[in-house]
């Protein structure tokens, strides 16, 4: 009987869709609380730094370095995976701890010698058709201080992504998708909670943002404690002298710096995109003497767009791949059946990643408005960043597709390949968004080069697997992917038909209803004609139960 994956990347996209749903609800709290401003900026740039460790880190390079090695001892030999496991975790915690020491003194001493506020006289600029405020403001030591508060919760969800990874081999898949529901319920409970005590003037907002911060490190024990609770029938052995152990140990830390860069090009990316549009609220509003392009507001605008984004991507792209990922492990010397699983894998990936970037595209406005329009978050909000989510849509499936054929290379043991695709898309993003921001593109050049980047990988990596796996990518995969692509094509014109029908939107009710007509129109169009067209991967994301071979 053949291996599937599909039912634990089921499991996955549910939970995971539970997970971006409240990750959305956090986003649009923080988004109507504090609007597009200095003070999001701050916000965002310190949440960047533990959440780039957690995915370059915890859920990228050491958890697919580990799955291999710990699926391989847990076949082979279940005490010495229980020795592995534990010691894996002893190590990374002392590692991640001492980091956190180091980046403490780093980000106090910056914060004492930062201004408080910075207020600059700018020209005006036009940001996707809307005409920017001429003052900027700058949230210095802010930005410095809630990155010192919030960087515990580094080691902590590093942690309990490795923790997760090992119960993945074992087929438990719901404490890795389920731990981000923590956080963001603690957001948004920290977001709303004290809203009134901001309004009747004994909170500022400086310090409402702290308590947000406070909140993040709060979650992250309870996500930790949590997945090592379970953990605990797996029964790791925690300790440093086990010889045997060390050598696994070894072996896996030497492919870390590889695979985090070949896993990470995305995330690496979104950093870069990030500490850009992060420059007018911590450096200023030059650079090199010359007028910087972008404005106060560029890091929320980009941190806002690449959530909606994401959410797709994570639901079914990361599901699928993580899903997949300890199947091809244990398939590494089973070309055939390798090769079969990769083939359904890219099937099922552009099935449910191409309509998503077309929605998005059709949806950007409406999607924006419905999930952060309101309080602080105007129009001209929404019209900022939509104008970024335009720049990261089209490139969906190959964000998507990136994540399966990177984990295919891992699981071959062939993690330079990939790596070196990633040196050079990193390299030539860079030179996109220094090239981009001085367009009228604005930050969201910093969308377009992410996303261009993305599609070249994609192509890349699938071509030298391809010379590595001959019939990766069949006649099966081609016909699948054309289906794809008219589905696709019929459900686009069909959301942008009925769209017509309805006023440009104005309030949050217009913006969500909209939406909502606007997914279901295309849900049950692209679901019917790729019926018509007899694509078997709706029996792949429908069924209910392991399909036998």
């Amino acid at each position: 009987m053949a291996e599937r994956f599909e039912h634990h990347a089921r499991l996955m996209t549910v939970l995971t869709f539970v997970s971006r749903v409240t990750g959305l609800a956090r986003d649009a709290a923080l988004a109507r609380v504090f609007g597009v401003g200095p003070f999001m900026d701050a916000f965002n740039f310190a949440f960047l730094i533990p959440n780039l460790f957690r995915r370059l880190f915890g859920e990228g390079a050491i958890s697919a370095a580990f799955v291999p090695r710990y699926a391989e001892l847990v076949r082979d030999d279940r005490e010495a995976s229980r020795r592995f496991a534990g010691l894996l975790l002893v190590l990374l915690a002392i590692l991640l701890w001492g980091i956190v020491a180091v980046g403490e003194v780093f980000l106090l001493s910056r914060m004492w010698s930062a201004s408080e506020f910075e207020v600059t006289r700018l020209g005006v600029q036009t940001i996707g058709g809307i005409a920017t405020e001429t003052v900027g403001v700058r949230s210095v030591r802010l930005g410095y201080e809630l990155a010192a508060l919030m960087l515990p919760y580094m080691p902590l969800v590093c942690l309990t992504a490795i923790a997760g990874s090992a119960l993945q081999v074992h087929g438990r898949f719901g404490p890795t998708a389920g731990a981000p529901i923590i956080l963001n319920i603690a957001l948004v409970a920290a977001t709303l909670g004290v809203v009134p005590l901001v309004r009747a003037g004994d909170l500022s907002p400086d310090w409402h943002l702290r308590i947000v911060a406070g909140s993040v490190v709060a979650a992250g024990l309870v996500q930790l404690a949590w997945t090592l609770w379970i953990l605990r029938s797996v029964g790791p052995v925690f300790t440093l002298r086990d010889t045997t152990a060390w050598v696994s140990v070894r072996a896996t830390l030497v492919q870390v710096a590889p695979m985090m860069l070949g896993l990470g090009v995305l995330q690496l990316n979104t950093a870069i995109d990030g500490l850009i549009a992060s420059w007018p609220t911590l450096v200023g509003p030059t650079i090199l003497g010359i007028d910087y392009p972008l404005q106060a507001g560029a890091m929320s605008a980009i941190a806002n767009a690449q959530r909606l984004y994401e959410f797709p991507l994570g639901v079914f792209g990361i599901s699928i791949a993580t899903a997949v990922f300890p199947l091809l492990a244990r398939q590494n010397n089973d070309i055939p059946a390798f090769t079969e699983t990769v083939r359904r894998a890219l099937r099922l990936t552009v099935f449910v990643g191409l309509p998503a970037s077309a929605g998005l595209l059709a949806l950007a406005h409406d999607a924006v408005g419905a999930f952060f329009r309101g309080g602080a978050f105007g129009n001209d909000e929404v019209r900022r960043v939509a104008f970024v989510v335009l720049g990261f849509a089209p490139a969906i499936w190959a964000y998507q597709a990136n994540h399966v054929l990177t984990r295919a290379f891992y699981a071959r043991k062939e993690a330079m390949v990939p790596v070196k695709v990633a040196v050079a898309m990193v390299a030539l993003n860079i030179v996109g968004n220094i090239t981009l921001i001085f367009t009228p593109l604005r930050e969201a050049g910093l969308a377009w080069s992410t996303a261009g980047c993305a599609t070249i990988q994609c192509i890349v990596l699938a071509r030298l697997l391809a010379r590595r796996t001959p019939g990766i990518v069949d006649g099966g995969v081609w016909r699948s992917w054309l289906r794809s692509a008219l589905a696709t094509a019929a459900m686009t014109l069909a959301v942008v038909g009925v769209l017509a029908f309805f006023p440009d939107p104005e309030r949050w009710a217009q913006y969500t209803l909209r939406l909502a007509v606007g997914v279901a129109t295309g849900a049950a169009t692209y679901f019917l004609i790729a019926r018509l067209l007899g694509m078997a991967e709706i029996a792949d994301v429908l069924r209910r139960t392991p399909p036998k071979a």
